[in-house]
């Protein structure tokens, strides 16, 4: 009985030990979500994207201010703007917001970045194009189920745009003006507790003539620095539980982020280089990207290094009688300060707007190259300019030379 009793004495004495361990443990070991990066996806077309250049200043003002656990996520890599950055990005150059819900753009991004907020500007190209407010909002929606599918969590800004004001389009600002006018009403019916939708005023205070090089996109420094401060508060807020560290950034800034320029302030994108058929560098005016499925194939062909660099074309959309296209400049196994693409259509397509490059058309040739901000790349990096074309029978893909 007596050895029984100091048995089960033993065992008693056991088991509270184990038991304050596990208490011990518990209370001590940090919660696994503190160590891991809130994830940031920018989502837009070239305002966000090319360069997008706000996302530069954004990111170092969160860092400055000690918000280090962050990522920006996207499938877009960084473009460039002279300042170290996490520069992924879902920006997409020419992209309309009815065509990204309308084809399910959207949701293979999330999957391939796993967002936890999203910071939206997006429909100007919908508003260029003269999409009502009521169907540009519809594919809102679209694109905030898609969302919410992906992480039931996601904290939503979207963004009432800047003014859309290019010299070719006299109804575009009072367009832009309707549109931001439906955001509010619209966020606020989707918004909830669990995912909130946060409308950011990106329109107010804005001027065109200084705040933008061509009337559409955002200007350096005045521009994209209104578009930074404007995100700055709203994003911090949608943060939530993330403390301010001191602690070293948790992303390491693309390398192609480091480059030796900015576009300045007074700058047009295209440098009007003394040749024939020099195509403007804007965002289109009708038509861009309409009817491409999600699941058709996209032709591309990559042509071989001629030198120190390497291109792939890529047909991004089409429709009858026009297309969009895009060039990826790749450097190769060192850094570059400049290049030049040039290839030769054989069916008598044309070019008749582009962005992010230096463009000319001579006959049947084309020859694109750098603009001031995107022409000087680390080994290994990219940078993508993009153009709207015509086209009539067949549309081949073109063998693409950088030099």
């Amino acid at each position: 009985m007596r050895k029984r009793s100091a048995i089960q004495a033993f065992l008693a004495a056991l088991v509270l030990a184990l038991g304050y361990l596990v208490v011990q443990t518990v209370v001590s070991a940090p919660a696994a979500s503190a160590a891991t990066p809130v994830k940031v996806m920018p989502l837009g077309d070239s305002i966000t994207g090319n360069p997008g250049c706000w996302r530069a200043l954004l990111w170092n003002k969160l860092v400055s201010a000690g918000y280090t656990n962050i990522d920006f996520v996207g499938t877009q890599p960084a473009q460039g703007c002279g300042v170290s950055h996490d520069g992924d990005n879902e920006g997409h150059g020419g992209y309309l917001a009815t065509n990204v819900a309308n084809q399910n753009m959207l949701p293979p991004w999330l999957a391939a970045t796993t967002p936890d907020i999203v910071i939206m500007h997006f429909g100007t190209n919908d508003v260029w194009s003269n999409i009502a407010p009521s169907t540009i909002l519809a594919a809102f929606t679209t694109m905030v189920n898609q969302m919410r599918a992906s992480n039931p969590n996601m904290r939503i800004l979207v963004a009432k745009i800047i003014p859309v004001a290019p010299g070719t389009c006299g109804d575009c600002p009072a367009r832009t003006v309707a549109f931001n006018d439906a955001i509010p009403a619209w966020a606020s019916s989707l918004s909830t507790s669990q995912s909130p939708i946060t409308v950011v005023d990106q329109w107010t205070g804005w001027v065109p003539a200084t705040d933008t090089y061509d009337g559409v996109h955002p200007s350096d420094p005045a521009g994209i620095t209104k578009m930074a401060n404007n995100w700055y508060a709203p994003l911090v807020a949608a943060l939530g539980g993330v403390t301010p560290t001191s602690a070293a950034p948790t992303t390491r800034p693309p390398t192609s982020a480091v480059v030796t320029s900015r576009v300045p302030t007074s700058a047009v994108v295209t440098s009007r280089a003394p040749t024939s058929a020099v195509v403007t560098s804007r965002a289109p005016t009708s038509a861009p990207v309409t009817t491409r499925p999600a699941s058709s194939p996209v032709p591309t062909t990559s042509g071989a290094p001629t030198g120190s660099c390497s291109a792939t074309y890529k047909i991004v959309g089409s429709w009858p009688g026009g297309f969009q296209g895009e060039v990826t400049v790749k450097a190769g196994s060192s850094a570059i300060s400049k290049w030049t693409t040039s290839w030769t259509y054989a069916n008598g397509q044309t070019i008749t707007q582009s962005w992010s490059s230096t463009l000319t058309s001579s006959g049947a040739t084309v020859t694109a190259s750098n603009a001031a901000w995107n022409g000087s790349l680390a080994a290994d990096a990219s940078t993508t300019f993009g153009f709207i074309g015509t086209w009539n029978g067949t549309n081949p893909v073109p063998t693409v030379t950088c030099a």
